[in-house]
């Protein structure tokens, strides 16, 4: 577990002095994304039906922490040319960006809607003809409504939903798209949907039906990738994966014991996915845990559904680059195991104490911290966990109420001088970083309350205007310069 040591070694020294000041590669990614929900609006326009998102909202606006709704959110749905346009400004080489599901296929499966197929054939052309290449995201978390009254993420039929979803993305737009992303961040919708409940459908089964979902995602995601690998990588020659999120999980000292804890902590939360995917299987410790629980519980069998052996066979591989959202850190502390509780929890699952020192810079968001340093530990637990991969920085990005943006450019230019150390000096690869977001958005359960643009948007405007901010004039000398210096050494 050395890979944690480098938070002792460099953690209390970061400073603006020790900006990295080497050149990023001739073809590193540097990219600005959204998401579909989060800009598009037009919620019911040409023949778009409700996703699980709009439903919940509608029927409960205290859902959102300012009431509000993502029916017009950044207009994008009607600013094709306008968004490109700024994607021109920051000299970005990709855009990250997701398929609205109700979209294309209003009825979750069957027809297609052809005015929402066109609208996203005139985005990638647009893109295209910029410069821009699209990397698309197939499923940020918009469930059509129809599909969810049918049992949702927790059907078994959910794969073949989002298998059958994939191929028609791939038909429809695989010719023009070179990456791909299954899933953002599944965790959210596995832990937030139906673990701890704060993303719809807001259903509280820690451990439970969290775990069914964890299942379900794992087989979706393998079928879309093999669809691609099978019927489409031939002649569209693109690559595909997904965007797993977690904390770097720092340990507390350098005992043998939090060590463990913060390994632990990895393999929880990130490993319960990537796994399955990059090895095969879950992890053993994910496995143990779980098992010794649930007998614990007198239950037969454990609440993590196996993998059966055709299952992790056919799981296993199905990768094409890593995809990571990464925003702050955790310290993880080694504890007693708690006692079996009824209903079980996640805490006892892990059996690791977490927290994060007072001393780390906040933001506006409670528990994302400003500790770029602490990716390089992260960067290099996967490096070594699965082979190396080639990684792409999926999001990273600094939130505000729209003010401290001379901490975001802090933010992202630490970030990316610590990934181009742990490049460097540790041989991770590292293929590309995304900045979230391109502009303010519809920040899910937050509302507009929470900024993240590198453009923000004046939601009071009809036209819904767009501005650079200094962060975005920052990343566009970056883009430019490759560099994260005035003097840079290649």
């Amino acid at each position: 577990m050395r890979y944690f040591l480098l938070f002792f070694l460099v953690g209390c020294c970061f400073s603006e002095e020790s900006i990295n000041n080497h050149r990023f590669p001739s073809d590193f990614i540097f990219a600005a994304a959204t998401s579909a929900y989060q800009v598009e609006g037009a919620w019911n326009e040409d023949g778009k039906s409700p996703s699980l998102w709009d439903t919940t909202i509608h029927n409960n606006a205290s859902f959102i922490e300012d009431l509000s709704n993502a029916d017009i959110a950044c207009d994008s749905y009607h600013k094709i040319k306008e968004d490109v346009a700024i994607l021109k400004t920051l000299g970005v080489s990709h855009y990250r960006f997701s398929l609205s599901w109700t979209r294309i296929l209003p009825n979750g499966i069957g027809k297609v809607n052809e005015a929402g197929v066109a609208y996203y054939k005139n985005l990638i052309k647009e893109l295209k003809d910029n410069g821009i290449e699209p990397f698309v995201t197939i499923f940020h978390w918009d469930l059509p409504q129809i599909l969810f009254d049918m049992g949702g993420v927790i059907n078994p039929s959910f794969v073949d939903w989002h298998a059958e979803f994939a191929r028609e993305c791939f038909r429809l737009f695989g010719d023009d798209v070179k990456l791909w992303a299954t899933f953002n961040e599944p965790q959210q919708v596995c832990t937030g949907g139906y673990g701890y409940g704060y993303f719809p459908p807001a259903i509280k089964s820690e451990v439970q039906l969290e775990y069914v979902c964890v299942y379900h995602v794992l087989k979706a995601h393998a079928k879309s990738w093999h669809i691609y690998d099978d019927e489409f990588r031939s002649k569209q020659n693109g690559r595909v994966s997904l965007a797993l999120d977690t904390s770097a999980f720092i340990p507390a000292t350098e005992s043998a014991a939090d060590l463990e804890a913060a390994d632990r902590m990895l393999h929880f939360m990130l490993g319960i996915y990537a796994n399955a995917i990059y090895v095969g299987d879950y992890p053993e410790v994910v496995k143990t845990r779980v098992a010794a629980r649930s007998a614990a519980e007198g239950r037969n069998q454990s609440r993590l559904p196996e993998l059966t052996q055709s299952e992790i066979d056919y799981i296993r591989g199905t990768h094409d680059f890593f995809g990571l959202n990464v925003y702050s850190a955790t310290v993880a502390a080694a504890m007693d195991d708690p006692p079996v509780s009824d209903p079980p929890n996640k805490w006892g699952e892990q059996g690791v104490n977490t927290y994060q020192p007072t001393d780390w810079e906040e933001t506006s968001i409670d528990g994302t911290k400003v500790v770029p340093w602490t990716v390089q530990s992260l960067l290099i637990w996967i490096k070594d966990n699965y082979n190396n991969p080639g990684i792409i920085i999926t999001e990273n990005g600094y939130p505000s109420k729209g003010d401290k943006d001379d901490r975001r450019v802090h933010y992202i230019r630490g970030y990316l001088s610590n990934i181009r150390d742990v490049m460097i000096d540790h041989g991770v690869k590292v293929l590309g970083y995304t900045v979230w977001s391109l502009m303010d958005n519809f920040e899910w359960a937050s509302g507009y309350t929470q900024k993240f643009g590198l453009f923000e948007v004046d939601f009071n405007s009809p036209n819904r205007t767009r501005t650079i901010r200094p962060s975005g004039e920052f990343y566009k000398k970056v883009t430019e310069t490759r560099c994260l210096v005035d003097n840079c050494v290649d």
